[in-house]
């Protein structure tokens, strides 16, 4: 439920905090105080289009912050998805405008897309304004109200119809992809043959390339390898009597330590260290004389391994960075030609199945149809007993089930199913029944998505319902019975309402009073909650205007005693 709202450099209002309780929550205030603005903050936070002429005057940015409770595990997982916390099931929707016509939206206090915040908002609140009473108009509506009404019942085969909804439409996107005319089909074919054959002639092996680029690198530099491989093998021995090689200048070397080893331990330890050095170096000047010798410069080899680099690299080019990128492209063109060469079956296969589903879906679809019109005669039921309370006397209420067909005579097909809904009502003895928008005027409108709230208020799982407008041309007995019925909706959902008229500020369990006031050339709206004595005041304003006189307090006080009784004869 809606905990808390907090409005700062908003049009009028510079700083409000309100309060909000369970149950009925009325506002009212004289007109123009800014009761409108207070349902326009809420809008802008849930992620309504917002403007800079909602800054107050003199002002950079307008804040608007409501605080949510909540218990819905589908918003928990979704903000868990998003990497939301919630602690204690707190909820916190902050929406900041700036002078340049930009806002940020933010949820717990990371900033969100506008789109994510709205999908949030859907989850927590329901606002009903003149606009919202304006979607009875439209028939396209009317088969989601219907299937809430019926949710418990409907619900497994209206699943089962989604589903093979889905199934219908895979397919047809599988069919597209597939479904080529003739010479495009062959163009395709044709390109694809030509690039297998291209990777397949080259015959490649995996770390081939890399093999190559070291072979390369030895060819191309084979005359400067044997340079240095055996003028540092002659450097190293020449032989042992010539004293320029490292080898006979060693020799000399141990030749001497020999004449001196064994008087101390530490030099013969010196000239084993040394002779060891000498083995080693015959090694390697035998290792180096024997690469020497297999060093050949061909020009031939060097052109046939340059050639087949280039030609990799040209592949590389054309089908992937690497070898095995290459030869995995290969393999997808295969399973595509594959595809394509038996497209002719796969299209029959599709057509097929589709036609399979097509079958199974209308099956599943009657079932549902049938189901919605046993449904329908409960929720017409109803909706003549909601409406005979709100001054529709003899009203005749009619829910109208067809087959959805299309302007080719077609039936339309689907998540939904097959069937088109239609309220259709008769306000008047005798008079047919019509379309809700060929019969009712604005607050008529109100009062019938009113019944239909009354009768959905156990099966929405909205937790606020907010009313504005909803007391739109009714006075009198009417009037009293929309707020035994808002006040009905309040068992089960915590609801807020903007009104001007007393019998139905007199049902509300939490009364907020909206003023405007004019001080040094400045306007400000202020909001403050009414206690028992300044309840009444505020009744006997809405009885009688302006002037309160004893008689209207008086009326007040019994008109409140009367709710009190009346609110605790409701049943839910």
């Amino acid at each position: 439920m809606l905990l808390e709202l907090n409005i700062e450099n908003f049009v009028l209002i510079e700083n409000v905090n309100i309060n909000f309780t369970e149950g009925f929550n009325v506002l009212s205030g004289e007109t123009g105080a800014g009761k409108s603005i207070i349902i326009d903050a809420i809008s802008l936070a849930l992620g309504g289009k917002s403007s800079k002429n909602y800054i107050r005057t003199g002002k950079k940015k307008a804040v608007i912050q409501i605080v949510f409770a909540f218990e819905n595990e589908a918003l928990k997982k979704l903000l868990d998805e998003y990497g939301i916390d919630c602690e204690d099931n707190i909820i916190i929707l902050n929406r900041e405008i700036f002078g340049t016509g930009k806002s940020i939206s933010r949820i717990n206090g990371r900033i969100v897309q506008l789109a994510f915040a709205k999908k949030v908002a859907k989850m927590l609140i329901d606002i009903h304004g003149q606009h919202e009473h304006q979607s009875l108009l439209y028939s396209e509506n009317h088969l989601h109200m219907l299937d809430l009404f019926g949710n418990e019942i409907l619900f497994d085969d209206l699943n089962k119809v989604k589903k093979i909804y889905k199934e219908i439409k895979d397919i047809e996107d599988k069919l597209q992809s597939i479904d080529f005319n003739d010479k495009e089909r062959e163009r395709r074919i044709d390109l694809i043959k030509f690039q297998i054959e291209e990777i397949d002639s080259c015959n490649l092996k995996i770390e081939e390339d890399n093999t190559l680029a070291k072979q390369f690198n030895l060819l191309k530099n084979a005359e400067k390898i044997y340079s240095i491989i055996h003028e540092s093998h002659d450097k190293i021995s020449a032989g042992l009597q010539d004293n320029q090689s490292i080898l006979g200048t060693l020799s000399n070397i141990l030749s001497d330590f020999e004449k001196i080893s064994n008087l101390d331990d530490s030099i013969m330890s010196l000239n084993n260290e040394l002779q060891d050095i000498f083995y080693r170096l015959q090694d390697i000047a035998t290792d180096m004389r024997i690469y020497g010798e297999n060093i050949t410069y061909d020009p031939e080899t060097l052109f046939d391994v340059e050639k087949r680099l280039d030609t990799i690299n040209n592949l590389k080019r054309k089908y992937g960075n690497t070898i095995e990128e290459i030869l995995e492209y290969r393999d997808k063109l295969y399973k595509e030609l594959v595809e394509l060469e038996d497209s002719a079956n796969r299209i029959k296969t599709l057509n097929e199945d589709i036609k399979a589903c097509k079958e199974e879906f209308l099956k599943v679809s009657n079932t549902l149809s049938r189901k919605r019109k046993k449904i329908a005669k409960e929720f017409e039921d109803k909706m003549v007993r909601e409406l005979n309370d709100l001054n529709f006397r003899n009203a005749n209420f009619k829910v109208n089930i067809t087959q959805n067909i299309g302007k080719d005579k077609n039936l339309i097909f689907s998540k939904y199913g097959i069937d088109k809904v239609e309220f259709l009502i008769s306000t008047n003895p005798g008079e047919p029944l019509k379309q809700l928008s060929k019969v009712a005027s604005g607050g008529e409108i109100s009062r019938i998505m009113l019944a239909m709230k009354v009768i959905l208020a156990k099966i929405d799982n909205i937790s606020t319902l907010i009313f504005d407008e909803i007391d739109t041309g009714i006075s009198g007995k009417t009037a009293n019975v929309v707020g035994e019925k808002i006040a009905l909706i309040s068992k089960n959902h915590q609801t807020i309402c903007i009104t001007h008229l007393p019998q139905i500020a007199v049902m509300a369990d939490n009364h907020l009073f909206i003023e405007k006031v004019v001080s040094d050339n400045e306007t400000k709206t202020f909001i403050k909650r009414l206690n028992a004595k300044d309840r009444i005041n505020e009744i006997s304003r809405l009885i009688g205007g302006n002037k309160i006189t004893d008689l209207t307090i008086k009326n007040a006080r019994e008109m409140l005693n009367m709710a009190d009784s009346v609110k605790k004869s409701l049943i839910s």
